[in-house]
């Protein structure tokens, strides 16, 4: 008898075909691949830099970034960047994402929760980080609370509205057999609400820690003694190209890396999910 899971025939007519391998179990090719373009611009970039179509003054070629990079660790200021604004994102991120994730699934699980939660949130997903920043200085000085506070505002919103619709989007009939079941509020949020909801909650997350660094550049920016941003605006003052652009290619490396923990934590927690991957 033919195995199952190799695809059978039945007489309704033929089976199902194996779902695709998961990501964790592609090849080192198919790992490689979403790199090509990256590397691709990266070798342009140096060609073009090499054969002096480029003005090192305004973009230099990133053998020379590389030279930079490697003297600001040297040096020690660069790893107390690193150090210090990722502390800002982890503390802000944190709070933000706890707060999004609780009054999303207060939202979505009750109407009027949702009557008293989701104006205020839709209101404050308009308004930019560079109207909040000044506020934030007022009301918490220039210490790490404006910084922190701006990170949990960029966070808590993609978390509550990928929450809130995770939650509206989970079946009907599972809350009601949760009812028969006589599960309490807590019980029924914590055992069909979050899993039911768990795709779009980690997207929100996604999006979440992305906007995140995003937030952190501006509360850098703006009053700040230590961080990748406050060494951003020295070199700008000093006209540093070459560390201007090491400090943006350490923002959007930083993002990639948080970016590949949500994919890699989306692999752990939905194995049970049977959806399309792309083919």
């Amino acid at each position: 008898m033919a195995n199952a899971t190799a695809g059978t025939t039945s007489p309704d007519g033929p089976a199902s075909a194996p779902p695709p391998p998961p990501a964790a179990r592609r090849s080192p090719r198919e790992r490689l691949r979403p790199w090509l373009s990256t590397l691709a611009v990266v070798l342009v970039w140096q060609v073009l830099a090499a054969l002096d179509a480029l003005d090192p003054r305004t973009l230099p070629g990133p053998v020379a970034l590389l030279r930079t990079a490697a003297g600001m660790v040297a040096d020690g200021s660069l790893p107390h960047a690193l150090a210090v604004s990722l502390l800002r994102v982890l503390a802000g991120s944190a709070l933000g994402i706890g707060l999004g994730l609780v009054a999303g699934v207060l939202a979505g699980f009750s109407r009027i929760a949702e009557d008293v939660l989701d104006r205020p949130f839709q209101m404050v997903r308009t308004i930019p980080f560079t109207a909040l920043t000044p506020l934030f200085i007022l009301w918490f000085g220039l210490g790490e609370a404006p910084k922190v506070a701006l990170v949990a505002v960029a966070t808590v919103v993609p978390v509550y509205l990928n929450t809130f619709g995770g939650v509206r989007d989970v079946d009907r009939r599972l809350v009601e057999v949760a009812r028969v079941y006589r599960l309490s509020n807590a019980q029924t949020a914590r055992r069909v609400l979050l899993p039911g909801a768990l795709p779009q909650v980690l997207v929100g997350l996604r999006f979440a820690l992305g906007v995140g660094w995003v937030a952190v550049i501006i509360a850098e920016t703006v009053n700040a003694s230590a961080g990748i941003g406050f060494l951003l605006t020295n070199a700008r003052s000093y006209a540093r190209t070459d560390v201007v652009v090491v400090c943006i290619a350490v923002y959007a490396l930083l993002g990639l890396l948080t970016d590949a923990a949500v994919r890699l934590l989306e692999v752990r927690l939905l194995r049970w999910r049977a959806a399309f991957t792309g083919r």
